[in-house]
C-alpha cells in the first residue's frame, strides 16, 4: 500500500518560491515521461487499476541517468489530502519499454514480470477483446528534497490542457506530515489546496481542476 500527502500548490509563483526556499536541502531532479495502458475494453479502469510505463532521467551534477519502471495501481483513495492505493513496481528494459508504446500487445508478452501476469489473470486483459491499447500520457519535472527527515517531491506536471504543480510525500504517518508540511507553506505564505484526484484522472479528465 502506498500513502502519500498530496497538496496543490495554486499557480507557479507559488511554485517557485516554495522550490527557492527547499533549494538548500535538493537532491536531484527527476525528468518524468508517463505513459498509460488499458485494456481495448477498459478491464482495467472500469476496475479503478491503471497500468504505467515511466520514463526518468534523474539529473544530479549533470549526470543522467535514463531507466524506466512498469508499475501497477489499484483501489485508489484520496480524502483529505491523503492518497492511499496498492502499487506495484518492476524495472523495465528502457528499448522494450519504448516499443510497447508503438506497439502494445509486446507488454504482454514480458512473462516474467509479476505485473503482466497480474493484468493477464486478474484483469483478464489477455483473454478477453484485443489486449493492451495505449493512452498516452503527460510529462512530469520532480524536484526531491530531504527535508526534515522527509522525502519531499515538488511536482510540475505538464498536461497538454495546462500545468498543475503539488507537493507529495510518502509516509507511513501522513496525519504528522501533513500538518508539518501545512505548517511550513502557511509559515511562508504560499498557498495550497488538498489534492482531490490523481495525475492519471486529471489527464484522463482532459482539464485541469478548479
Amino acid at each position: 500500500m502506498e500513502v502519500e500527502v498530496k497538496l496543490r500548490l495554486p499557480d507557479s509563483v507559488s511554485h517557485q518560491k516554495l522550490s527557492s526556499l527547499l533549494s538548500p536541502f535538493h537532491t536531484k531532479t527527476l525528468i518524468q515521461e508517463n505513459v498509460f495502458f488499458d485494456g481495448s475494453n477498459s478491464e482495467l479502469s472500469s476496475n479503478l487499476a491503471v497500468l504505467r510505463l515511466r520514463f526518468s532521467n534523474v539529473t544530479n551534477n549533470s549526470t543522467d541517468n535514463p531507466y524506466s519502471v512498469l508499475s501497477l495501481k489499484a483501489k485508489p483513495v484520496i480524502s483529505g489530502g491523503i492518497s492511499r492505493a496498492e502499487e506495484v513496481e518492476e524495472p523495465l528494459d528502457s528499448t522494450l519499454a519504448r516499443a510497447c508504446i508503438a506497439e502494445p500487445w509486446r507488454l504482454l508478452s514480458v512473462d516474467s514480470s509479476s505485473i503482466i501476469r497480474r493484468v493477464k489473470e486478474e484483469f483478464g486483459v489477455a483473454e478477453r477483446g484485443k489486449g493492451l491499447v495505449c493512452l498516452g500520457g503527460f510529462r512530469n519535472v520532480r524536484a526531491v528534497y530531504a527535508w526534515q527527515g522527509l522525502k519531499l517531491e515538488v511536482d510540475e506536471t505538464g498536461y497538454d490542457f495546462g500545468t498543475c504543480y503539488e507537493v507529495e510525500c510518502e509516509s507511513a504517518d501522513p496525519e504528522r506530515v501533513k500538518l508539518l508540511i501545512e505548517r511550513f507553506l502557511e509559515e511562508n505564505g504560499i498557498g495550497f489546496s488538498y489534492s482531490e484526484t490523481s495525475k492519471f484522472a486529471i489527464f484522463r479528465s482532459g482539464k485541469l481542476p478548479s
